[in-house]
């Protein structure tokens, strides 16, 4: 039988030549005060195998707490146990304002950074990246934002989330550094990146795709509608064969494409985060992973 290849362990973060693991573990969901709590779940994806930690200024809003207080916690978090950060690559995001709502002008931009780096309470962030596209603002004052943010050690690297491939490829044109990371919805039930020549476009860029809600906000877990049933069928075949969940299968299945997508694992349990490592247990033949696409698409390929 053959089979599709395996992720690598360890990948380059795009043209950065910062070494990123195979799923991240995101932040989106991080709140209250338990810093000990907090420790041990980075713990947990140590022991996963994972270095990547994804959150964003924005983080918290959403749990009834303050505008980054997910960054304030994890900050808190790293401060507690010397050496912890050393052996992490944070990725961060900014440019949303609440009430305006996107802002990537210059001053914003750099204001965005800074207060992250504050409430991260670290020198540097491994990758900082714009969450989502202000069409009010013009690449050139992105580029000489990011570029000032570069140069003074702020970031290391610079990505985008949600961009459209229009959107990333001018942005590219005025920018001195590489985009090493675009950010898009990608799950066995949110085929866009898939199909609208995203996923293409970060293989020719050399980009890592993150791929935010690789279970398709919890559908994938729990389906309720035909064709999340459909999919979940598929995902649970071949979870049976390597004896691994439906939820792991769903990450391996994104990670089969050439583009090697990381999964952002969103779970703030330490089981499901060890759980999630199972992906790499997974292997596709070329029938079964098209079978899912199938399932999904709800109707056959051409």
């Amino acid at each position: 039988m053959t089979y599709l290849p395996s992720p690598e362990a360890l990948r380059p973060l795009g043209k950065s030549g910062i070494m990123v693991s195979p799923l991240a573990w995101g932040n989106w969901r991080l709140c209250g005060d338990d810093v000990p709590a907090v420790v041990k779940l980075l713990h947990a994806a140590l022991d996963a195998g994972i270095n990547l930690i994804d959150t964003a200024d924005i983080y918290g809003p959403d749990n009834n707490e303050a505008f980054g207080a997910s960054e304030a916690l994890l900050g808190r978090a790293l401060a507690s146990e010397p050496g912890l950060r050393e052996k992490l690559v944070i990725a961060t995001k900014g440019g949303i304002s609440m009430g305006v709502p996107y802002d990537s002008s210059a001053g914003y931009l750099t204001s965005a950074i800074d207060a992250s780096l504050a409430r991260l309470g670290t020198d540097t962030v491994e990758l900082w990246q714009i969450h989502r596209p202000d069409i009010l603002t013009h690449p050139s004052e992105i580029a000489k934002a990011i570029d000032e943010a570069h140069k003074a050690g702020k970031i290391r690297s610079f990505g985008v989330s949600n961009f459209t491939a229009a959107q990333i490829a001018t942005l590219q044109q005025f920018m001195t550094l590489p985009i090493v990371s675009t950010q898009p919805e990608l799950s066995a039930l949110k085929l866009a990146p898939i199909e609208n020549g995203e996923l293409d476009q970060a293989i020719a860029m050399d980009m890592t795709v993150m791929a935010w809600s690789p279970l398709g906000g919890g559908r994938i877990a729990a389906p309720k509608d035909e064709r999340a049933l459909a999919v979940a069928a598929e995902l649970d075949a071949v979870a049976e064969e390597f004896g691994v969940s439906r939820t792991a299968a769903a990450y391996s299945w994104i990670m089969a494409h050439p583009a090697r997508a990381i999964p952002i694992v969103g779970s703030q349990k330490a089981e499901r985060i060890a759980e999630s490592a199972d992906a790499l247990k997974v292997r596709w033949t070329r029938a079964r992973w098209y079978a899912v696409l199938v399932a999904a698409k709800g109707e056959p390929l051409p």
